[in-house]
């Protein structure tokens, strides 16, 4: 039901321009290019409440392996799928007039190394609701992200990182490479590394 009406209404899919940026109907890359000419934004609630981004961010979610974890609350994607859309789209508007998440369900997973990681499991109507936002964030944040920085950014990865220090070594002759934990700068800091981030990101 969902999908029949989301392509019926005019809805189109998601597709990834320019360096990774999610378009939707031209909203995102719009957002996209005026990040990049360094113009403030007004009225992005507005955006990311609206009835097509919460579709998208549905549908999004409905496409990831993850959807059908519960969250704490026992609730899948599948229980999502079952309630008419007007229905989510409705409680989706109503929950962020006073939005509190729910707690994220705590799952270790064993690494390589043999150690333990913590996976948090939000629930699943927290998980479309951060994903209406990161759809309206990401193309304003992507534009203005370094075009050499590959970690957690859409369509690049560590191979592009690989095969950007292959081309430096061979291009550039240079020979050296710096591994940094930014995950220790983060704990031994937290106080600077944040104001920092807030500074840099407040001025949008």
């Amino acid at each position: 039901m969902w999908g029949h009406r989301f392509v019926k209404e005019g809805c189109h899919s998601a597709s990834f321009t320019k360096l990774g940026v999610l378009q939707h109907d031209g909203l995102f890359y719009g957002l996209y290019e005026r990040s990049e000419n360094k113009e403030t934004f007004s009225h992005l609630y507005e955006i990311g409440t609206s009835r097509e981004n919460i579709f998208l961010a549905y549908r999004t979610i409905k496409s990831n392996q993850g959807s059908k974890t519960p969250g704490i609350d026992g609730l899948t994607i599948k229980d999502i799928e079952q309630r008419p859309e007007y229905e989510l789209v409705s409680e989706i508007q109503n929950k962020l007039k006073n939005y509190l998440p729910k707690n994220v369900r705590r799952k270790l997973i064993k690494k390589d190394n043999g150690k333990m990681r913590p996976l948090g499991i939000p629930c699943i109507l927290d998980r479309i609701i951060q994903r209406c936002f990161k759809q309206v964030l990401e193309p304003i944040a992507e534009a203005q992200f370094y075009k050499h920085s590959y970690g957690f950014r859409p369509i690049r990865s560590t191979h592009h990182a690989m095969a950007r220090v292959r081309f430096l070594i061979n291009q550039a002759s240079m020979q050296f490479v710096v591994d940094i934990d930014i995950l220790v700068f983060w704990q031994c800091q937290p106080c600077i590394a944040h104001e920092a981030t807030l500074e840099r990101g407040y001025p949008r």
